[in-house]
């Protein structure tokens, strides 16, 4: 029933567990459209940071920490499952959970198991979006990447294991839901043949979206806008004018705090503290405008040109004089 593959070579080239949560909009690292331009091979920026690395180090540690709470034993599958009938589908499993001692799969190559575990660490200040401990009250990006797993390897439980910090351990356990797996098979194959296979990118969801999606403009080229759009756009002198009522409440506030601080560095209730007003360690740069006041011939060898990108302006006249043609 399931296909092993290897998983850097299916990697840009397959729809994987950590990708659902994002073409469903519900990931807080990626968007549609980042997944589409890594599967058609558009130029990506790497992800990389202290929290993904350390998520990778730690899997080790959460998966054992699993088993020394439950006394369940659990295996490494390194290979790649994918579904049966659209191989283009993929996940690659933290772990598989085992009753006893018996092998992973049978003679047959099917598998002994019906339970899955993934293994996650979180930033002890997300706790808000995590529910009671046992339950499926799990981040939604996390809860489809494990019914995905489950559609494909046919589980139907998965444990999710999660480290908050280095003091809290917590197991959260995803019961299989048909109906989801459907519906999200349904959206995966209708990103993949809609937009992968087509290479028409999905709809920007955010301003990065759109500055990635269309990196340059054509030189004179205008449009007309339609009525909907400039019926929004006569509404932002009055936002704009909320949000600055707004924000000199917010400085008023500051202004506050830094009076009562005075020459403090922490201001604090009952012992927790609440603001802190202290100068960063010194920081040093280059003073290019004197390099090139004093050394204009070397300067001038390390100067090279900046691409800057497009910068959104809207005309407050030209929204006034818009709207009232209404």
């Amino acid at each position: 029933m399931l296909n092993n593959q290897d998983f850097a070579t299916l990697r840009s080239q397959s729809l994987g567990g950590s990708d659902i949560g994002a073409i469903l909009g519900l990931s807080k690292f990626r968007t549609p459209l980042q997944v589409w331009q890594e599967k058609v091979g558009q130029p990506m920026v790497k992800i990389d940071s202290l929290p993904l690395r350390f998520g990778s180090f730690a899997e080790d540690f959460v998966a054992q920490e699993y088993s020394r709470t439950t006394g369940l034993s659990t295996v490494m599958h390194p290979g790649i499952f994918s579904h049966l009938e659209h191989p283009y589908l993929t996940g690659h499993i933290d772990r598989f959970i085992l009753q006893d001692n018996t092998n992973l799969f049978d003679e047959a190559g099917n598998l002994n198991t019906r339970k899955l575990l993934e293994c996650k660490t979180a930033n002890p200040y997300a706790k808000d979006e995590w529910g009671e401990i046992g339950s499926d009250e799990v981040p939604m990006s996390y809860l489809v990447q494990c019914a995905w797993y489950m559609l494909l390897t046919g589980c139907t439980q998965a444990d999710l294991a999660v480290l908050f910090s280095n003091a809290d351990f917590r197991i959260y356990q995803i019961e299989q839901d048909k109906e989801l797996e459907q519906l999200l098979l349904d959206k995966a194959m209708h990103f993949w043949q809609e937009h992968v296979v087509a290479k028409i990118p999905p709809a920007p969801i955010n301003e990065s979206d759109c500055k990635r999606l269309y990196l340059q403009s054509k030189d004179k080229k205008s449009v007309e806008i339609n009525q909907d759009l400039l019926s929004q756009l006569a509404e932002l002198p009055l936002l704009n004018q909320q949000f600055s009522m707004c924000e000199d409440h917010i400085n008023q506030i500051k202004l506050a705090v830094m009076q009562q601080m005075a020459d403090a560095e922490m201001l604090t209730h009952q012992g927790k503290i609440l603001a802190t007003w202290k100068s960063p360690k010194p920081s040093f740069r280059l003073d290019t405008k004197k390099l090139s006041e004093d050394h204009p011939e070397l300067a001038s060898q390390y100067q090279l040109p900046v691409a800057n990108s497009r910068r959104l302006v809207i005309k407050d006249n030209s929204i006034n004089q818009g709207a009232s043609h209404d």
